[in-house]
């Protein structure tokens, strides 16, 4: 097989490239022999770029005897560099062994202004001669991604590692540029013309493409005396507008769009045409594997307001007769929130109202069932739902039941939850859930999925490469498990992102967003959204679930005004209830888990079941095959025990809905096609109404001006707490507002997971002056009575086993 000359090419803005050489170019007398496009001539101008450069988009380059290995911060915006520590690890070091090593530890420096963690290591402890492969790992082991612009990767089954090589020092990279800019439609080539050697090479248009946005007004936007179409398809070279009457009928026009320069298409049709239909035919060449244009698919527009399905139309909606918000409401603060996650059809399949089937499916019923004083939401006490996704989805039919997390459309709300989706009920429908939800006292967070998209793959259809991440084969990448992977940072896909949310908070005024697989988002990202929502609704919820399968961001969103799912709670508390924790994890998670996602306490979103994965009384239950359905006396207690820690918990705590009652899923594990077991079950709350109440009695005594202490807005100082714990046992104690700091009450917490019982021993605390206000099966904010108390004398405090308590000193 011949020699390559040229690896890789690609433009960078409209008339300068990027040319990497198979080796190093040392004829400082002439320039390669290269040539733009077969017959052409050579470049305007041909510059060998800085070896440093080249480094910042391989993680190495060589300077004579040393190797210097590059870490640039900007390629990887997910990781809390400034706190952490950075390794480079290799064939040459043994990999995993270089964690902690200060030998191979990157340091800090400052060129032309920016930062970069920097290693120079002795050429001969790298290279002996044949290529190596490394990857930068912090002190927590965890192995950092190669970034889109490396240039130097090599695949090793289901890993990518950089590639570090004797003949490419740095000295094998040119920048050369074209004597007119470069057209993005239009196929560009570079040629080595070495006299009877000749060899191409494609220039991708990856980097300059995904840079490329516009300000244009998107969607259909109508006037009194016409209605304009607008979609953003940069490499298109068709498209087409089909405007119907009937949603299930042929169309009655069809429209050819003007292409725009910075790639937007347009059509201006005469008239208002709200209330009419409409979708896009989009076509182009699909000569690599960046581009997959199929000009038989409907394309629903991604800036729909409504949709009849999945697969569309849209539907035209004039935006002046959208309902009106007149809410007052005003969300809780951070700290003051105790959320429920739940489900549309969940909440109503066996609510007790009556309800024809189409409004017991969707937004409409749930408004009237929230009208109802025995309305679930209403009894358990929360102050904040969080909803499973509500914007269009990918079921075939509306009577099929789905999770949500395959969006098909970020503007639309999910049209299988209205009762008339031709006629665009779902918009009126939504809008009179969330003021029912307000006017129930409950702020409004919906779970949205910003990481990919379901099927059919509308914007997949409309450029491939610009709007999902894909491998330098062309291939969609998959971190969120899911098929494929929303490429957030190019300006178009972050445009519609934000718009989607600013439309949801201003048109239904919902009070925040929970982001699924936040980590794939991005750090820049979500921070544009802070601030673009923040604008808007200065007290917008913020929350993010801080993985994927690439990664875990809960670290770096402690600077910024986010809050994250804990999973680490989750893991550390169900442990602990079974009896296999540690004195220290309880302290750490009751005060708010300092410095690991929090920053201050309600950065932490405290739980320990959401929709995924197996319910939690199934995950705890005595019983064989995970089924908590019939659950055992011991099971029951250990709910108990789970609503005292998680109610004493500083940060904001998260119940899945029916936790209360021990809401069973019979084991199964994935249910997210499951309505029969994830619907539940009012007549198990009655059968375990003593928990519920239990639960019930805890949030509102947190939710109370007795419960503040649990409810710290600020940073405790260490002086706020005092932690007791008991030898040899996990059981332990802490007395909140210690140094009594914030007025003259205390609070004092204590639980014991073990089958046994403990001795707390608390030393000063005066016990005299506590008064026990929960013990494991009771809550009375007035006191207990005598004999349901624990008995504590002498600075010794009985805990009984699994046992929990709360006591206060006024």
């Amino acid at each position: 097989m011949p020699q390559r000359h040229i690896l890789e090419a690609f433009w960078e803005t409209r008339d300068r490239g990027l040319a990497v050489l198979a080796r190093d170019w040392t004829d400082v007398g002439r320039p390669p022999p290269l040539l733009l496009n077969p017959g052409g001539q050579p470049p305007r101008l041909l510059r060998q770029v800085s070896p440093f450069i080249y480094g910042r988009r391989a993680g190495y380059f060589i300077n004579g005897p040393e190797i210097e290995f590059i870490f640039w911060p900007p390629f990887y915006p997910n990781l809390d560099w400034e706190d952490e520590e950075i390794f480079v690890g290799g064939d040459f070091n043994g990999w995993a062994k270089a964690v902690g090593d200060p030998a191979w530890r990157l340091h800090r420096e400052i060129r032309d202004g920016q930062n970069y963690l920097v290693l120079r290591v002795a050429r001969e402890k790298c290279l002996e001669g044949k290529p190596v492969r490394f990857k930068f790992v912090t002190a927590e082991s965890r192995w950092q991604e190669l970034p889109m612009e490396v240039i130097n990767r090599v695949r090793d089954g289901d890993y990518e590692n950089y590639l570090l090589e004797p003949a490419r020092s740095g000295l094998h990279v040119f920048h050369f540029w074209s004597e007119e800019p470069h057209y993005l439609l239009k196929r560009a080539e570079l040629v080595w013309a070495d006299g009877d050697s000749s060899e191409t090479c494609p220039v991708s248009n990856s980097d300059y493409l995904l840079g490329l946005g516009t300000d244009r007004p998107l969607g259909a936007q109508t006037e009194p005396d016409r209605t304009v179409f607008t979609l953003y398809a940069p490499r298109a070279t068709r498209v087409s507008l089909r405007i119907y009457d009937d949603p299930a009928g042929p169309f009655n026009l069809e429209v050819e769009l003007s292409r725009h320069h910075d790639g937007c298409w347009e059509a201006t049709l005469p008239h208002n045409l709200h209330g009419h239909y409409y979708d896009y035919h989009v076509e182009g060449d699909n000569f690599d594997g960046t581009r997959l244009f199929n000009p038989r698919m409907r394309i629903l527009d991604p800036y729909a307001l409504a949709t009849v399905g999945r697969t569309g139309p849209g539907l035209i909606l004039d935006a002046g007769r959208f309902p009106v918000t007149q809410s007052c409401f005003m969300p809780p603060a951070w700290h003051d929130l105790v959320m429920v996650e739940t489900h549309v059809r969940d909440l109503l399949a066996h609510a007790a109202i009556d309800l024809p089937p189409v409004e017991r499916r969707g937004f409409k019923g749930l408004a009237k069932w929230l009208r109802q004083p025995d309305c679930y939401l209403r009894r358990l006490g929360v102050n904040a739902v969080e909803l499973q996704p509500v914007q269009e989805f990918d079921n075939e039919k509306p009577a099929d039941y789905h999770w949500g997390y395959m969006p098909v459309n970020y503007f639309a709300p999910a049209s299988a939850y209205g009762t008339d989706p031709a006629r665009g009920a779902q918009v009126a429908e939504f809008h009179e859930l969330v003021a029912a939800l307000h006017d129930a006292g409950l702020a409004v967070v919906l779970d949205v999925v910003y990481n990919h998209v379901g099927e059919p793959n509308h914007l997949f259809s409309i450029d491939k490469y610009y709007y999902f991440s894909c491998d330098h084969e062309g291939h969609l990448t998959n971190w969120s498990g899911c098929g494929n992977d929303l490429r957030t940072t190019t300006p178009a896909t972050r445009r519609l992102i934000i718009e989607s949310l600013v439309h949801f908070v201003r048109t239904f005024d919902v009070d925040g967003f929970r982001f699924d697989l936040a980590d794939l988002v991005g750090l820049a990202t979500l921070k544009e959204i802070e601030g673009a929502l923040k604008a808007v609704k200065p007290s917008i919820i913020l929350i993010a679930e801080p993985w994927s399968f690439k990664g875990h961001i809960g670290h770096a969103l402690r600077h910024t005004g986010w809050s994250s799912w804990n999973d680490s709670f989750r893991e550390f508390i169900t442990q602990y209830i079974l009896g296999q924790g540690n004195p220290g994890g309880l302290r750490f998670f009751l005060t708010g888990s300092p410095g690991s996602i929090a920053k201050w306490p309600a950065q932490t979103v405290n739980y320990v079941q959401s929709h995924d994965d197996r319910a939690w009384a199934d995950r705890i239950t005595e019983n064989s095959g995970y089924r908590g359905d019939s659950p055992t006396p011991t099971d029951v207690r250990r709910h108990h025990l789970l609503a005292a820690i998680l109610f004493s918990a500083l940060g904001i705590p998260m119940l899945a809905q029916g936790q209360d009652f021990l809401h069973s899923k019979q084991g199964v594990n994935n249910t997210y096609l499951r309505g029969d077991l994830n619907a539940l079950d009012y007549g198990r709350l009655e059968q375990f109404r003593s928990t519920h109440e239990y639960f019930s009695a805890w949030i509102k005594f947190r939710l109370s001006p007795a419960g503040r202490h649990f409810r710290h807005d600020g940073h405790p100082p260490p002086s706020y707490f005092e932690f007791f714990s008991v030898p040899d046992s996990s059981a332990g104690g802490l007395l909140y507002n210690a140094a009594g700091t914030h007025g003259p009450d205390q609070l004092f917490f204590a639980v014991n997971p073990h089958h046994f019982p403990v001795t707390l021993e608390t030393g000063v605390v005066p016990a005299k002056e506590f008064l026990q206000l929960a013990n494991h099966e009771l809550f009375d904010s007035g006191g207990l009575a005598e004999a349901d108390r624990y008995p504590w004398r002498d600075g010794q405090l009985a805990l009984p086993p699994m046992s929990a308590g709360l006591w206060r000193r006024e």
